[in-house]
């Protein structure tokens, strides 16, 4: 069974070494490395051919800038293996991750795609380690919602069979891609398994999208989750409502746009909820969306004035 692991290159010199040797060194003979140079103004270029004349096992494609789902797009076109991951390129890989992972696949043949634990926000104060045990999903709906796959839709801590990706693409130019693209895949997906084994290191990075967001960037998240909201079965599930809320009072206190997000009671009491989102449950049954979003706002402007 061939992995071939897709990283994306660009602006990365000080961090592409520890990338690529963590990889390199799974002690996985059939592995295809698949470094995608993005158009990489600095040493990174040369840096990925010098892989590729170190081990036979690592591959470049060259191409000019076109964002990290173009570049993931180009690695999905050459690669060749059974199953397909990505990492990117200021992360790193734990030693003996996908041996047994791989061999979990192998005995496990009908699983189209396996999620596998991550250190969250590595080097960072904040930093954790998110595990999901052992366990299948059927159901794809039963994964995204009681496995809470939309809080973790990252490409990178994933193995995906390669036909999942026949005709899928990440989007180009659009920030939070993953979430945009993991219901695609789960649209083909029978089998969906999470496994207690191996650990990707998500490296702290504040300038990234997620800590630097705007109104653009969290409306297109938001767009993301109304088009799987459109399924009536996602949108009676009170925790999954409730994660689309926040980013849809976000989206308003950022853009000044009235919200999108269809009104939907919410019980304070379902489970999975925290204290904070029984409450603001409770204010969105009394007052509604729109007030919601607006009272948001002014408790924002309120805190702001006091610092």
């Amino acid at each position: 069974m061939r992995l071939s692991i897709i990283i994306p290159v660009y602006r990365v010199e000080e961090t592409l070494d520890r990338c690529v040797k963590s990889i390199v060194e799974q002690g996985i003979d059939d592995l295809e490395v698949v470094l995608v140079d993005d158009g990489s103004p600095d040493r990174c270029p040369q840096l990925c051919d010098e892989w590729a004349q170190r081990d036979q096992r690592v591959s470049v494609i060259h191409k000019s800038n076109g964002g990290l789902s173009d570049a993931r797009n180009a690695g999905i076109e050459q690669a060749k293996g059974d199953y397909i991951t990505f990492v990117d390129s200021d992360d790193f890989i734990a030693p003996d991750t996908y041996e047994p992972l791989l061999r979990l696949l192998s005995h496990r043949s009908d699983i189209d795609m396996l999620e596998f634990p991550f250190y969250w926000h590595f080097g960072a104060k904040e930093q954790r380690i998110v595990d999901f045990g052992e366990k299948y999903y059927a159901d794809t709906t039963d994964y995204w919602l009681n496995g809470h796959a939309y809080e973790h839709a990252y490409a990178w801590n994933k193995l995906y069979r390669r036909e999942l990706f026949l005709d899928v693409r990440f989007p180009k130019g659009r920030v939070f891609e993953d979430i945009a693209t993991l219901p695609l895949l789960l649209a083909s997906a029978k089998l969906i398994a999470t496994t207690h084994q191996g650990l990707y290191y998500y490296s702290a990075n504040p300038k990234g999208i997620t800590a630097t967001a705007k109104g653009r960037e969290m409306s297109l998240l938001l767009d993301s989750h109304l088009s799987v909201l459109s399924q009536p079965a996602m949108l009676r599930d009170a925790r999954y409502y409730m994660h689309v809320l926040n980013i849809q009072m976000d989206v308003c206190e950022l853009t000044g746009d009235e919200p999108l997000l269809p009104a939907c009671s919410v019980n304070p009491l379902s489970g999975g909820l925290s204290l904070l989102q029984r409450i603001k449950a409770l204010v969105l049954n009394i007052v509604g969306i729109q007030k919601l979003c607006k009272l948001n706002i002014f408790l924002h402007q309120i805190r702001s004035s006091r610092s």
